[in-house]
């Protein structure tokens, strides 16, 4: 049988917590991000506009406690702010 090291557990317990942490952060803007575009597709612009301010605020979030790269974060915004602004300008 291997030996089996205190710190080795620990590392196992702590990489679990964040894997449980950064998945529950990253569900949550993916949700967001999901839900603006269902509301481009529908046409909805009243409900697009905070729907955008949101997901932005999530991806923000998600950086913040580093979840996502930022540079990650800010391609994703963009793209979504230029989903919106097309859609805006139709």
């Amino acid at each position: 049988m291997p030996v089996v090291h205190k710190s080795t557990i620990k590392r196992a317990r702590q990489s679990e917590k964040r894997h449980a942490r950064n998945h529950a952060i990253l569900h949550r803007t993916k949700t967001v991000v999901k839900k603006f575009k269902t509301a481009l597709q529908e046409q909805n612009t009243e409900a697009a506009q905070p729907l955008l301010r949101e997901a932005t605020s999530a991806l923000h979030k998600a950086v913040t406690k580093g979840a996502l790269h930022r540079n990650t974060a800010s391609r994703r915004i963009s793209q979504l702010s230029t989903q919106f602004n097309a859609f805006k300008a139709k």
